[in-house]
């Protein structure tokens, strides 16, 4: 399967690799936190005519600038990531999937968390091939701003600049700030935030600035700086928001007074809605610039809703579909993806659908690296694996022939939903749970009856994961089962120990 990607990969980048240093495009991945694909204004879900359908969470979020966004290029209603932020944030920075570089749990900044005994706790390093030491090789300034993530304290990925960035604006081991309020520091002013204080952004201590503006400013003085030297730039725009703690920003809070829905709830949307500003504040600084034109925006986020709006498992924060951040189900896996130049026009360097919904295909986080090598003409290290493929065509308007849809999530860990691994392949879906008794699901639950070990679902007829099929469809389970167990042996997958160390292995039925 990898091998069918890269030479898709190779052979639609041919023509952008003789680009020279004037036309390269700029590139801006705008990543947000714990956002997944119903917490936006945009109706991201399409109906079987792949028109977009609006539903009832797309009138509780204000998100002009990511409607704006969308109306200029194409937004995917089946993207995917992992259920968790450092497994989708290393898969960006490489290109692979979990399962083979092994960061498949969150990274607990001062202590390895439960797991596999060689899970990647460590995160990145110097010597590990990532997309921004690619990018600054091909001659591109490479920005980073917000959250990293990347690594533990004291480890050198933990720093973004050891890993190929130029530049780093509050970007450091843990991912959740301190505070989001420049009166407290953002952590530093405060002893019982102090642990998660934001580092960097002294000048706007003691003010009123919330840290997704600090961080938009900051960036945008480094892309003018980008622009003295003529030199395209990659920013890699994190914002810390939207996850906790669901502090409300104040620039937004009234907005949601009347909503009828929690104060948590309606601090969350006020996050989302100050992330659209900064998405609009770059959008503008471009076009006033005059380098729109040139400037390729990836908008995506990192694993499925956290909102506060429900239980972990139902359909609240992520309604219509099934769970939020964290599980095997749609919302915790579906994330808003949506690319499109900061301006449509003449100097884009390859056209993009406008107002367009991609339906037909999925896309992942694995397929970001590619598209943008892709895009700025930069070659892949021939000794580097890649898991993803290039979503140009697709962003094109056109169907890749070449794509396979198929999308794994290894989870051996415990959180949410405990030690899994969920498979999709085409229109149908398989979870298969490596311990049903015991794991966190099950206790939140607040049940004795074991958790079922296989899920089937068709997602075509059944979108929302309410009818398990795993026993009407004995056959097709089976086939699935097989499938997912051929690629976590293919990308060298760990598991986790039973009580007895014994290895939790995948098993059929």
């Amino acid at each position: 399967m990898r091998t069918i990607a890269l030479v898709t990969y190779l052979l639609y980048s041919l023509h952008l690799f003789g680009q020279d240093e004037s036309n390269k495009p700029n590139i801006i991945l705008f990543l947000v936190d714990d956002m997944g694909l119903m917490d936006t204004s945009v109706p991201m879900l399409a109906d079987k005519d792949g028109k977009p359908q609006k539903h009832p969470l797309n009138s509780f979020y204000r998100t002009p600038n990511m409607e704006r966004l969308a109306k200029q290029g194409v937004r995917f209603s089946q993207f995917y990531a992992q259920s968790v932020c450092s497994p989708s944030r290393v898969s960006l920075m490489t290109g692979q999937n979990s399962a083979r570089h092994r960061v498949t749990q969150w990274i607990n900044p001062e202590t390895k968390n439960a797991g596999p005994a060689d899970w990647n706790w460590k995160g990145l390093t110097s010597k590990d091939v990532t997309l921004p030491a690619l990018l600054k090789k091909n001659g591109y300034h490479t920005i980073f701003s917000g959250k990293a993530h990347f690594a533990p304290t004291e480890y050198e990925g933990a720093n973004p600049m050891n890993l190929g960035f130029d530049v780093n604006i509050a970007g450091c081991a843990f991912g959740q700030p301190g505070s989001y309020f420049g009166e407290d520091g953002y952590g530093n002013l405060d002893p019982k935030r102090k642990k998660r204080a934001i580092p960097g952004l002294e000048k706007y201590h003691k003010t009123d600035v919330f840290l997704s503006e600090a961080i938009t400013r900051e960036a945008i003085t480094a892309i003018d700086q980008s622009l003295q030297k003529e030199s395209p730039f990659f920013l890699y725009m994190s914002h810390y928001a939207a996850h906790s703690p669901f502090q409300t920003d104040p620039r937004f809070g009234n907005n949601y007074k009347d909503s009828g829905k929690s104060r948590p709830a309606n601090s969350f949307a006020t996050l989302i809605e100050g992330i659209d500003k900064s998405l609009g504040d770059l959008m503008d600084h471009l076009v006033a610039k005059g380098v729109a034109e040139n400037t390729l925006i990836l908008f995506v986020g990192d694993n499925g809703s956290d909102a506060p709006l429900g239980d972990t498992y139902g359909y609240f924060s992520s309604a219509p579909l099934r769970g939020k951040k964290g599980t095997c189900y749609e919302g915790g896996l579906r994330v808003p993806f949506i690319a499109g130049w900061a301006k449509p026009g003449k100097a884009n360097s390859f056209s993009i659908a406008q107002n367009a919904v991609h339906h037909q295909q999925i896309g992942t986080v694995m397929d970001i690296y590619a598209t943008i090598l892709d895009a700025t003409g930069t070659k892949n290290p021939n000794n580097h694996i890649i898991d993803g493929t290039t979503l140009i065509p697709q962003l094109q308007g056109k169907k890749n022939p070449d794509r396979h849809d198929h999308f794994l999530c290894h989870f051996p860990h415990s959180h949410r939903s405990s030690y899994f691994t969920t498979y999709r392949n085409e229109d149908w879906k398989l979870i298969f749970r490596y311990q049903t008794t015991g794991n966190a699901e099950q206790r939140a639950n607040k049940s004795k009856k074991a958790l079922p070990r296989y899920e089937l679902y068709d997602l075509k007829n059944d979108p929302y994961e309410k009818a398990n099929l795993a026993d009407q469809k004995p056959n097709k389970l089976k086939t699935l089962i097989e499938q997912m167990m051929a690629q976590l042996d293919e990308e060298g997958a760990q598991y986790a120990l039973d009580t007895s160390k014994k290895e939790l292995r995948p098993a059929l039925p």
